[in-house]
């Protein structure tokens, strides 16, 4: 395997791979962002370097597989694609009905600007941070 196809990889150390990995995020959320087909929440990652994700896509809400996975590898190109440079975060995407509707370029579209927003409740979380110390 060459560097540039192990560098597009989306390694393990990029995911939220269990149970408690998830628990934090959900029992401690410190930035989200609410759109009708999705939930984005997040929580900083002391521990490792960089953002890592985790998707909830239930077959409630998406009923067709191939459209579940369509859904995770766009989010996960997406993710991938985030710049190194913004404090790292664990992120939790819970789809919502209606999101399956969605193609590519949509979902990558709305994917962006739930990220700003929620990127932006977090810059602010950072700051107020920063004054009480």
């Amino acid at each position: 395997m060459s560097d540039h196809a192990a560098d597009a990889s989306f390694s393990k150390a990029k995911r939220l791979l269990t149970a408690k990995d998830y628990s934090r995020v959900f029992d401690g959320t410190e930035a989200r962002a609410s759109h009708k087909h999705l939930l984005l929440l997040a929580r900083r990652n002391i521990d490792g370097p960089g953002h890592r994700l985790g998707l909830v896509i239930a077959k409630k809400n998406v009923r067709l597989a191939v459209e579940r996975n369509r859904i995770k590898r766009v989010t996960r190109e997406f993710f991938r694609t985030l710049p190194e440079s913004e404090p790292p975060m664990d992120v939790v995407l819970l789809a919502r009905r209606g999101i399956g509707q969605l193609d590519n370029a949509a979902l990558s579209s709305l994917l962006q600007q739930q990220w700003l927003k929620m990127s932006r409740h977090a810059s602010k979380l950072d700051s107020n941070t920063v004054q009480e110390s």
